[in-house]
């Protein structure tokens, strides 16, 4: 009630002012009117809210590949873009001021013309017929009824149709212009308004209605436009009432010819014109990805989840999505179009979508960590699936890099990598030898299967070609398991486990996290590959030997930018040297034997993909692995500039077995992708270990 007499008061009060200027304009100077009217109402420049002064407008962020012009999608609240004036068509320009404020570039903010005009015709009628609102008061308004920082409440109370909001608008705008010139408050309102169907901004709207930039807007085009901002919900052409928003075309076109600012021929022929929309609407978030191009969303899907992570961009994964999607920014990711079709292509030769079985795979850039492409047999999409099929063939859920509901798969003999490693740095050359029994029987208590009397003793898959003196060379070429369940009794599961966890192996499931915290020195299975594991780490991994000992953490981006263009740290590489150069090049040197490569001292002998290094005709190191029963199969290759890592498994059942079969495939896929993704690059040959690390025992090393 009180705040009802108040708004009447306030009225009257202004009502009165306004006379009292309306009859002095026409004896005094405006800028004295000015001077006297307003004084009351005056507000200082630096006492305006931050948000007046440094406008907070949310903006769409754009993902690219990288290339750095392919777009893969965007991400926003609003879709908007700020753009500079000169951006924008100066008929866009006039028929924003002649739709919204004719009088724009003659008032300082507050038009007392139309303040009078407004109060005249709206008291005669008895109801609001007619705004007195600037296109300066307009912006405060949206400003205002935009801050991120303010409650729903508070945002609602900025809009309220109340006296008191008048008067503040009134006492911004005139300090906003005494500050900024006409051309600075016309951009930031061009690029802050809302034109209807989701687009804010002069830029989203020249794109949503007719795929084309604010810089092409033709008259009858930009005229559209400037109509639609007094009521665009309604008025939207594409949602609403094209008629409607004909007819306001028209009113806009009416008012240009009366300001004379257009010719009225001019103005004819535009208003004649049919209404010519080509929509278009900007993608949204990695379901957005294109359809030609929808293996990309789970390169997109595991972006995101990085995002989540880096503090840079907030306090809370919840925050840092927020300012993804406000904060205008520009991102440059590592995805190799090229790259990632290859991969594509190779996965789904090997399983189509509809299989069970998936192909999740993965390219890493050793040195660097950049993710160039992320590949499986699926199609990622929220759509429904036949009964049964959790994630065939759409899904949503990352079987590449593992997350959420998704643990990954076994790893199998692609471990024994860590094994190799960790009995390295203790000081064991690549020439250690060991006779390799057919089964070992070891002091790892276990139950189960792999259990003689309480105690692991696990056996060699193909005695004929495995058991027999074995050095690291031999033993890693041949994928023996006793010779590496020996050394990890040597060397101790606990530095293996550790080993793989310096590496970047990530332990996602509960069971395998709490052996590795509470129970790694007993876990002398760990070295088969028995945990869960993701073709991205497993990637990061191998990238790591390949890199001489650098570890990078997977990194999704090349570049970020912010919205004023400026960059963004959180997109260098994180990278750390986490193993000695020559223990690195010792492991890669044994890492030569699987793929049919040579070590650089001779010392291979006997391969698991012995075709691996004819085919793609440049040194190259990797391994293979398979898990109990061959419910999965890993293929890992490397060279000095790329790693490659796919594993094949179901994901909805890993008891399901894909079978030993499907691991030549993988082979030949992924010396299918290395060839393609290093077709361009020279040929380059690993630095060999030193004769000390490959031949001679050093005294163990502490952790």
């Amino acid at each position: 009630m009180i705040r009802a007499q108040l708004d009447k008061l306030l009225t009257v009060v202004i009502a009165g002012v306004l006379a009292g200027l309306v009859l002095a304009a026409a004896a005094l100077p405006a800028a004295l009117v000015l001077g006297i009217g307003f004084s009351a109402l005056s507000t200082p420049y630096s006492e305006l809210p931050n948000t007046l002064r440094t406008p907070p407008t949310a903006q769409r962020s754009n993902l690219y590949a990288n290339d750095g012009t392919t777009v893969i999608t965007s991400f926003y609240q609003e879709d908007r873009v700020d753009v500079p004036l000169h951006e924008v068509a100066p008929v866009m320009r006039q028929a924003i001021v002649a739709a919204e404020d004719v009088r724009f570039y003659q008032h300082s903010g507050v038009d007392l013309r139309g303040v009078v005009r407004a109060f005249t015709v709206n008291k005669r009628d008895g109801r609001t017929r007619q705004g007195a609102s600037t296109l300066t008061m307009q912006y405060v308004r949206n400003v205002l009824s935009n801050d991120p920082r303010l409650t729903e409440a508070q945002r609602d109370a900025a809009t309220e149709l109340t006296t008191v909001r008048k008067l503040q608008e009134m006492r911004y705008a005139l300090a906003l212009e005494r500050e900024l010139d006409k051309d600075e408050i016309l951009t930031r309102y061009l690029n802050i308004a809302y034109f209807g169907a989701g687009a804010y901004g002069i830029a989203a709207a020249s794109k949503r209605y007719f795929s084309r930039s604010p810089a092409e807007l033709t008259l009858a085009q930009a005229a559209l436009l400037a109509g639609l901002v007094r009521s665009p919900d309604s008025d939207d052409p594409i949602n609403g009432d094209a008629d409607s928003a004909v007819a306001r075309r028209s009113y806009v076109l009416e008012r240009l010819v009366e300001s004379g600012q257009v010719p009225a021929d001019a103005a004819a022929a535009a208003r004649a014109e049919p209404l010519q929309l080509r929509p278009s609407e900007t993608p949204n978030d990695c379901t957005g990805v294109p359809d030609a191009h929808n293996d990309w969303g789970f390169f997109c899907d595991w972006f995101t989840r990085w995002w989540s992570s880096q503090s840079a961009f907030g306090a809370t994964a919840d925050e840092r999505q927020r300012t993804l999607r406000r904060g205008g920014f520009s991102i440059v990711s590592s995805l190799d179009p090229g790259v990632q079709r290859a991969t594509t292509e190779q996965v789904r030769k090997i399983y189509p979508t509809t299989r069970a079985e998936a192909v999740p795979t993965a390219v890493v850039q050793p040195g660097t960590g950049r993710v160039l492409a992320m590949s499986v047999n699926r199609a990622y999409s929220v759509a429904d699936n036949p009964v049964g099929q959790k994630n065939r063939p759409n899904t949503v859920n990352q079987l590449i890099a593992g997350g959420g509901a998704i643990e990954g798969y076994q790893g199998g003999s692609t471990f024994k990598l860590f094994t190799l490693l960790a009995a390295l740095e203790s000081g064991l050359p690549l020439s250690t030898d060991f006779v390799a029994p057919t089964q070992l029987l070891t002091r790892f208590p276990v139950t189960g299967g792999a259990s003689c009397d309480g105690r692991w003793c696990p056996a060699n898959s193909s005695p004929s070609s495995m058991d027999g003196p074995r050095t690291m060379w031999s033993a890693f070429g041949r994928s023996v398991n006793t010779y590496f369940a020996w050394l990890t009794e040597k060397v101790g599961a606990d530095r293996v486990v550790e080993m793989a966890e310096r590496l970047g192996i990530v332990l996602r499931a509960e069971s395998d996290a709490k052996l590795a915290r509470y129970g790694a020195k007993d876990w002398g299975p760990f070295t088969l590959g028995v945990a869960a594991t993701t073709p991205l780490d497993l990637a990061s991994a191998y990238a790591t030997v390949a890199a001489e000992g650098t570890w990078c953490a997977p990194l999704p981006v090349v570049s970020i930018t912010d919205s004023g263009g400026r960059p963004v740290d959180a997109a260098k590489p994180d990278c750390r040297q986490v193993l000695d150069p020559d223990v690195a090049r010792a492991a890669t040197d044994a890492a030569r034997c699987p793929v049919g490569d040579q070590s650089m001292y001779g010392r291979c002998d006997g391969a698991t993909a012995p075709g691996l290094r004819a085919k793609l005709g440049r040194p190259v190191a990797g391994k293979t692995g398979s898990s109990e029963r061959y419910e999965t199969e890993t293929v890992v290759a490397f060279t000095p500039q790329l790693a490659v890592a796919s594993m094949a498994a179901n994901p909805d059942d890993p008891r399901d077995a894909v079978g030993q079969a499907v691991q030549a495939q993988m082979v030949n896929a992924v010396g299918e992708v290395l060839a393609f993704a290093l077709r361009d690059q020279p040929v380059r040959d690993f630095v060999p270990p030193s004769e000390r690390t490959a031949f001679q025992t050093q005294p163990q090393a502490g952790n």
